[in-house]
């Protein structure tokens, strides 16, 4: 049984002007996304700033509103839920954010904001098990205990995102969503948060949909890649099939803009026309074909590619993928 299904899940945002704030139209930021996440996988999502990335991870978790789609969470809808109904869910499933200092209310304790995940969902029988359960978590992260006193800015930005991913942990959720958990981060810290995540994986079961723009991170930690262009999905594979034999374009741009350590490396550099087209007006057809090096005329321009199996597990929504 599928932890998570995501089935043709739209978010779409109003664009308002005028003096009676009428809509004039919509930021198509995600657009007919489907997807699964096993129980303990991790499926790494790619992609430009923009293309949707963010905005997908935050409508699985429902801090943003859904447009259209279902969101099944061990078999159930929870796109339809709201209120007590979905709180009551949403302990399943947690996010780390991508900036650790802006995720953390600085007025609150380290401990305080550890503790109010556990507050709300009533996790803790008595202030001592709250306390507790708030020590084991900080060493869970490898932070010193005696650290729950102190405030966010008294951490390092690797400190901080270990704040963070404690505060995800301490409802044990099943799912996390780590939005680009790494990015704001050193090269050495980098690898220590890759390490932990790995490590609390195996520990506890976790599953993570891991949002990131470095392809080099996404393949050592996901089992699965997912490639976003535009608020679509465009291809979908094992990560090493994807990075060493992408279908699409736009992945095979992607790869060939990942530095080589090799200098004697064959690798061509795609280069790639123009810019990311506007999701408020997006290209009919393929939203690529604009940029894209083997598109061809009328069926790019007119029909938009479904994302089909090409080769065994290699997905991929391209008309001339094989």
């Amino acid at each position: 049984m599928n932890l998570l299904e995501v089935k043709n899940l739209k978010v779409h945002f109003p664009v308002k002007h005028g003096l009676f704030s009428r809509v004039k139209a919509h930021v198509k930021a995600v657009d007919d996304v489907s997807f699964t996440i096993q129980p303990g996988e991790t499926l790494g999502l790619v992609g430009e700033s923009g293309c949707g990335k963010t905005t997908l991870g935050r409508a699985i978790v429902k801090l943003v509103e859904p447009t259209a789609g279902s969101i099944y969470f061990e078999g159930e809808d929870i796109a339809q839920l709201s209120g007590a109904e979905l709180r009551a869910r949403r302990r399943k499933f947690q996010m780390i954010f991508q900036d650790p200092y802006g995720s953390l209310n600085p007025r609150m304790t380290v401990g305080q904001i550890i503790g109010e995940a556990i507050d709300i969902h009533q996790l803790a029988e008595s202030s001592s098990a709250r306390q507790k359960r708030i020590m084991e978590l900080l060493k869970a992260v490898g932070l010193d205990p005696i650290h729950a006193q102190r405030y966010p800015h008294e951490f390092s930005g690797g400190q901080r995102q270990r704040i963070g991913i404690a505060r995800a942990l301490a409802v044990e959720p099943k799912l996390i969503v780590c939005d680009e958990p790494v990015s704001a981060l050193d090269v050495s810290v980098q690898a220590q948060i890759i390490n932990l995540l790995q490590d609390l994986q195996q520990q506890r079961g976790l599953a993570y949909l891991f949002i990131a723009h470095d392809l080099a991170v996404v393949e050592h930690i996901s089992r699965r890649v997912m490639v976003m262009y535009l608020g679509k999905v465009v291809e979908l594979a094992e990560a090493k099939a994807i990075i060493r034999t992408p279908k699409h374009p736009y992945t095979q741009a992607l790869i060939s803009a990942v530095p080589e350590v090799d200098p004697d490396s064959k690798r061509k550099r795609i280069v790639l026309p123009g810019d990311v087209p506007s999701p408020i007006n997006p290209p009919s057809g393929c939203p690529f074909h604009p940029r894209c090096p083997i598109a061809q005329a009328p069926i790019c321009q007119v029909d938009v590619p479904s994302l089909r199996e090409v080769t065994p597990g290699h997905w991929a929504a391209c008309h001339f993928a094989k």
